[in-house]
Formats: structure tokens, sequence, C-alpha cells
């Protein structure tokens, strides 16, 4: 058995008249995350600690912003193509994720859930090997002034 340890983290822009995407859920809030593809920070943060599990290049190497075909990309999809196209056939699987996302605004606990179910499904793993916790800045740096939003994750890989 063999296992590997990966750490990811992404953050992002909030701005107004975009729609705010975490973990594959749409959040009721009236700005969201500036990037070139949908900026859903949790995927993004979940995608490199898999890549760095591996040894393989980052997300930005992966999936470069200058690729026109990537403007506006479900990060639910990288994901789904990470995990299924480069992790699964190499032999692991998820052992567990554990991830922080840190958000001044809005309150994450109504979404928790749904993305918790979302990201097991997207990575073919029991609801027991994903954690999820939303945590505030207390109102220091730019994350706590509502500028921006931030995902830490780390993840155990497994092959038997």
């Amino acid at each position: 058995m063999e296992l590997r340890i990966g750490h990811g983290y992404d953050i992002h822009r909030l701005v107004e008249g975009l729609a705010l995407v975490l973990g594959g859920q749409h959040i009721d809030y009236p700005r969201g995350l500036l990037g070139h593809s949908d900026g859903d920070v949790v995927c993004h943060a979940i995608i490199d600690s898999l890549l760095g599990a591996l040894a393989l290049p980052d997300i930005g190497q992966t999936f470069p912003d200058q690729d026109p075909k990537l403007l506006g990309a479900n990060s639910c999809g990288l994901l789904r193509t990470v995990f299924g196209e480069i992790i699964q056939p190499k032999g692991y699987q998820i052992s567990n994720i554990d991830m922080t996302i840190i958000a001044q605004a809005p309150v994450l606990a109504p979404y928790t859930s749904a993305m918790h179910h979302h990201l097991a499904s997207i990575l073919d793993t029991e609801l027991q090997n994903i954690s999820i916790k939303a945590k505030t800045n207390e109102g220091l740096d730019s994350i706590g002034r509502g500028e921006a939003i931030a995902c830490y994750a780390v993840c155990l890989l497994l092959k038997s």
C-alpha cells in the first residue's frame, strides 16, 4: 500500500456581477469570484492537492489561463478530469480530503452539505472521506474585508 499527501491553496477576488460558485454549488450572494474559469476556489484547492500528492504540475500549468477554451470553465469539470484522467489511471483513490474555506461572507453553513455530496460524487468516495470547514478571517486582511475568498485543501491518496 502506498500513501501520498498533497496540499492545495487558492484565493480569488470577489467582484460584482458574477455568480458565486463554491464546491460546485451556486451560493446566493451578490458577488462572485473573478477567475479565468468560474473561480471555484474549493475545486481549485482540491485539484492542486491532488496534483501535488503525485508531484505533478499545479493547476495553472495543467489548465493554463491563457487557454481560451478554459475561459469560464466549470471547475468541477476540471476536478473530474484531474481525478478521472490523471489520479485514478495511476491506481490511486481518495483516502481523505480535508479543506477549510475562508470567507468573511456569505455564511456557508447552509451550503456545505450540498458541496460535501457533490464533491464525494466527483471524487468517487464516501462522504466520511471528505471534510469541509468554513471559517471567517475575523475581519483581518483582504478576506476579512470581504474582498476575497480562499480555500486550503489537504488530500491523502491511497494506492493499493
